[in-house]
């Protein structure tokens, strides 16, 4: 036998589990608009490498201020002693690395895009870029994975084009697998 009071708190808990099926409905997780792709309204400018000769500088200048330090006070203080030395060779070495490795793109992604497209020999449909960095150096790549633009696609390549002087490095063109998705 139910009572008023057995319905009513039946009808608070219906209510209040309602409520939190709302609010789960309500919480979304989304990007801020600031970061919307779209509603920026002007071409993304992708860093430029050369940015790494910054720290380089102050690499080797911290590595300049050691050694003087080791050199004028190893001596004379119980706070200065050889770990300076060691420290200015190691600062030196990544400095020297980051300045040398400071390539300056002059290749932006539209342009390695273009690069990608006469060196597969078909007409490309859908494509992207990524930078990537190749040898010792470090020297800025971009990798492309192109598609031929029949629907679907027959043909796919991967192209690599040097992002500071724009030639083609290498590239892989095959067919395109036949994807079953009736499964």
């Amino acid at each position: 036998m139910t009572t008023d009071r057995d319905s009513s708190a039946t009808d608070d808990a219906r209510d209040s589990s309602d409520a939190g099926a709302a609010n789960v409905d309500e919480l979304r997780d989304e990007l801020p608009d600031d970061l919307h792709a779209h509603a920026a309204g002007m071409a993304y400018k992708f860093p430029d490498n050369s940015r790494r000769r910054i720290p380089g500088v102050l690499y080797l200048l911290v590595a300049a201020l050691c050694v003087a330090l080791w050199a004028t006070m190893n001596d004379s203080s119980a706070m200065v002693n050889d770990g300076f030395l060691w420290a200015a060779i190691l600062l030196a070495a990544v400095g020297l690395f980051s300045i040398t490795s400071g390539w300056r793109m002059r290749v932006n992604e539209q342009d390695a895009l273009v690069a990608a497209q006469g060196a597969v020999g078909f007409a490309v449909g859908h494509a992207s870029a990524q930078q990537v960095w190749h040898g010792l150096r470090s020297r800025p790549t971009w990798r492309v994975l192109v598609y031929s633009a029949e629907e679907p696609p027959r043909r796919r390549a991967l192209v690599l084009v040097d992002a500071v002087d724009g030639s083609v490095l290498e590239h892989l063109t095959q067919d395109n697998p036949v994807e079953d998705w009736d499964i």
